[in-house]
C-alpha cells in the first residue's frame, strides 16, 4: 500500500486542520481552553487517526480507525455550526470551512469502500481510488 502522505484524505485533512488553526486563532481569549482547543484536537485527529491506521498490522484495523477519523470529522462539523452560532464565524467563513468538510466526508467514505472492497477481494495491495 502507498503512503499515508500520498492518500487525497490525509493531504486535505491536513489542510482542514491548518485552516482550523488559522480561523480559531481569531476566536475570544475565553474560548483557548474551550471550544478553539477542542475544534483543534478534533482537526487534528482526522489527518491523525488516517496515519495511524495505515501503520496498523490490518486493513481491518486500517479500516477502524479511518471510522475514528471521519467520527472526528463529524464532531467538527457540529463545532463549526455551534461557532456560527455564538457568532466567532461570520456565514461566509463558515460556509467555506463546512465545504471543505464535505470533501473530506467524501473522499473518507472512498477511502472505506475501496480498503473494504480490496479486504473482500483479497488484494494484498490495495488502491484508494479517492477523489
Amino acid at each position: 500500500m502507498r503512503s499515508y502522505k500520498e492518500l487525497d484524505a490525509w493531504k486535505l485533512s491536513m489542510e482542514l486542520a491548518k485552516k482550523i488553526y488559522d480561523i480559531t486563532a481569531t476566536f475570544p481569549a475565553r474560548e483557548m481552553y474551550g471550544l478553539s482547543s477542542q475544534m483543534q484536537r478534533a482537526a487534528v485527529s482526522v489527518p491523525s487517526n488516517i496515519a495511524e491506521g495505515s501503520g496498523r498490522n490490518s486493513m481491518k484495523e486500517f479500516v477502524q480507525f479511518i471510522y475514528l477519523s471521519r467520527g472526528s470529522l463529524l464532531e467538527l462539523e457540529t463545532q463549526l455550526e455551534l461557532s456560527r452560532m455564538l457568532g466567532y464565524l461570520d456565514e461566509e467563513k463558515c460556509n467555506e470551512i463546512a465545504k471543505l468538510i464535505t470533501r473530506v466526508h467524501k473522499i473518507i467514505n472512498g477511502l472505506i469502500f475501496a480498503l473494504k472492497n480490496s479486504r473482500t477481494t483479497n488484494n494484498p495491495q490495495p488502491t484508494t481510488s479517492e477523489g
